[in-house]
């Protein structure tokens, strides 16, 4: 095994410490969903419809879908360093712009422009990549994975809180206040690791037809697109049915929303702990099986007249135990149906589910009014899950006629000896 580069905190001639590209990662998931338990006082106070303030959360997404082809490209040709700094500085005067919106319609375009955050999650991984061989990166990115796992977790709660004590201005203060302290990490800490590639968004592109001509990218593309879609159906209408169907104050719905993240967790558990065992076609279709599985229970408890939260959100932890086995899993049969282009592969499944997450999203929101209940976002929900258990059917159809490929996911990180 090679030695690991020489990292030094605070140090801008060798590589950034790991604790640095934690914060990389999780600023970017905190700016996703720290507000969502705000969605209901933000509606009321720009005087508006909540179909149209969730277009925070659906335009987000999209705008974050096309970024995440373009950012590795660009910060190939220029570097991490310079791509990251600037892209930090631009979240930070989006966010004061949505500090400052006079109008729903200028706060929804600061919002699109938040998304460039998302350099965060995606140059973390690169500079890993960078930074060690293959072995070692796996390690290195399970522990950026595990160290992030905790913000969509405490993300809601905190935002809940904060709106309650503050209003819904002091979750965009945090934003603020959290990306100047991690722009400051960042200029003191993270050194240059790019190795001077010339890869253009050109030569990436010409790259595309060879995946998009493979049935089994598109099987897994589609199954991770189709579980996750239920999730980002969820982030887009939850905020309505806790606030709407079951009057839950700010604090009350992020706390519930912990469930979700609480079971993503136990999914990626049960990954790293079964899938080379199992296989990753299997624990595929047992996620999938699970996601379903939680919807229709829930779907049924109301049917039978149920009317506490827990009905709801309760089985949201079921989704989220089975996002945790797909996920990784339908990542990994992606990047092994064509090794030589994972980067594209990773960029342009990475696309495909959150652009497709978007669209449910603004969806959800569409059709989720006063005295339809919680049944539409039930039923997106319930519609999307199955049709990622069909893309998972179809991969293991392609695996019976071609032969299965080697997708043995990377072992699992192990914690360092004390």
């Amino acid at each position: 095994m090679s030695a690991r580069p020489d990292v030094r905190l605070f140090d801008r001639t060798t590589p950034p410490h790991i604790v640095t590209l934690v914060l990389l990662a999780g600023i970017s998931a905190l700016s996703m969903n720290i507000f969502l338990p705000s969605l209901p006082n933000m509606t009321e106070y720009f005087g508006t419809d909540y179909r149209l303030m969730q277009l925070s959360v659906a335009l987000y997404l999209a705008v974050n879908a096309v970024l995440q082809i373009l950012i590795g490209p660009i910060s190939d040709r220029y570097g991490r360093r310079p791509v990251m700094l600037g892209s930090i500085a631009l979240f930070l005067l989006a966010t004061l712009g949505c500090l400052l919106a006079p109008s729903v319609e200028i706060f929804l375009l600061f919002r699109m422009a938040q998304a460039i955050v998302v350099t965060g999650m995606v140059l973390s991984r690169a500079v890993v990549r960078d930074m060690v061989p293959d072995a070692q990166a796996a390690s290195m990115i399970g522990y950026v994975t595990m160290g992030m796992a905790l913000v969509p977790m405490l993300g809601p709660a905190l935002g809940g809180f904060l709106d309650e004590a503050f209003g819904w201005k002091a979750n965009f203060t945090m934003l603020f206040a959290a990306g100047a302290a991690i722009l400051a990490l960042a200029w003191a800490d993270m050194g240059e690791t790019a190795r001077g590639g010339s890869t253009s968004l050109v030569a990436q592109f010409r790259e595309y037809p060879e995946l998009f001509g493979s049935r089994r990218f598109w099987g897994y593309a589609l199954a991770a697109a189709f579980a996750s879609g239920a999730f980002f159906a969820y982030l887009g209408g939850a905020p309505f049915v806790g606030s709407e169907v079951f009057g839950l104050s700010p604090s009350a719905l992020g706390l519930y929303f912990a469930l979700t993240a609480l079971g993503y967790m136990a999914g990626n558990f049960v990954s790293g702990r079964f899938s080379v065992r199992l296989g990753v076609n299997r624990m595929i279709l047992t996620g999938t099986l699970t996601v379903t599985a939680g919807i229709l229970l829930s779907i049924l408890l109301f049917l039978l007249g149920a009317t506490h939260p827990l009905a709801f959100f309760g089985f949201m932890a079921a989704m989220g135990l089975g996002n945790g086995m797909v996920l990784p899993n339908a990542t990994a049969g992606m990047l092994s149906v064509r090794p030589r282009l994972a980067g594209t592969a990773s960029g342009l499944g990475g696309a495909i589910m959150i652009g497709g997450g978007a669209g449910l999203s603004a969806l959800a929101g569409a059709l989720l009014v006063p005295g339809r209940g919680p049944y539409p976002l039930l039923l997106i929900m319930l519609a999307t899950s199955l049709a990622s258990i069909l893309a998972t059917l179809y991969v293991l159809h392609i695996n019976r006629i071609a032969g299965p490929i080697d997708t043995t996911p990377p072992p699992r990180a192990r914690p360092p000896r004390a």
